[in-house]
């Protein structure tokens, strides 16, 4: 496992394929989305897929069809399974997130993910200043508290940057705000990452100051202020990551 993936399923908790099936849909998975398979290609035939994977035709066949639920490949007669163009691929999945980061995201994709975080996640925080009760606002400022401690490593910092952002959409009292958790999950991920704040002190203290000034925000019951802090959030978050880049 690499280093990457280790700090993956540390943060999320999600981790590796545990049985064959899993293992399958996986690897092929993280084929497909990280080129491998390149769109619009045939993945090889079953004999081929069996020795590889070293698997039943069953079990293949199981997993060619949970990649196809997830709009990533299509079977038809006499043509056989082709990739399909990104376009068709379901990317609220949580595994095809996950493939993504896997299989190492560019920019452009952490640029998209964060335009769709700013979509939500401000109006989250909004309706949460409107509808949070007292328990969840104390309980937001007890995240923050926990990001701020000095012996934080990279992973248990991010674990309570993930568990507040939670707590946030929990508070909104929009059920599809916590439906869609996902892809705030891997957001989060993909940032830390590819970079935490608590290698350097100040964007350590920025990340805390920033998930504070959240948190105040919806105790105090101000939407507004809770909508802009979001949105500082999230750009800091891309920042960060897409400095890597350049």
């Amino acid at each position: 496992m690499t280093q990457a993936r280790s700090r993956t399923a540390a943060i999320s908790g999600r981790r590796p394929p545990g049985n064959f099936h899993a293992h399958v849909i996986w690897r092929l998975g993280v084929g497909i989305v990280g080129g491998r398979y390149p769109e619009g290609s045939g993945l090889p035939g079953l004999p081929e897929l069996i020795e590889e994977f070293g698997v039943s035709r069953t079990v293949l066949r199981e997993a060619l069809k949970t990649l196809s639920a997830k709009g990533l490949i299509e079977a038809k007669s006499r043509v056989g399974t082709r990739v399909l163009p990104r376009t068709r691929w379901n990317l609220f999945d949580p595994d095809v997130l996950a493939w993504h980061f896997e299989a190492g995201p560019d920019l452009g994709f952490l640029e998209n993910l964060a335009e769709m975080r700013m979509a939500i996640e401000p109006e989250a925080a909004a309706l949460a200043a409107q509808r949070r009760t007292p328990e969840q606002a104390q309980g937001l400022l007890g995240w923050v508290d926990k990001m701020a401690l000095r012996e934080n490593t990279a992973e248990s910092f991010a674990r309570y940057d993930l568990e507040f952002h939670r707590a946030v959409a929990d508070a909104s009292g929009n059920r599809f705000m916590r439906a869609i958790s996902a892809l705030v999950e891997l957001g989060l991920t993909a940032a830390f990452t590819i970079s935490s704040p608590v290698e350097d002190q100040a964007a350590f203290d920025a990340t805390v100051g920033i998930h504070r000034d959240i948190a105040e925000a919806i105790r105090d019951r101000d939407p507004e202020k809770a909508r802009d802090s979001m949105r500082g959030a999230i750009r800091q978050g891309f920042d960060r990551a897409a400095g890597k880049f350049r």
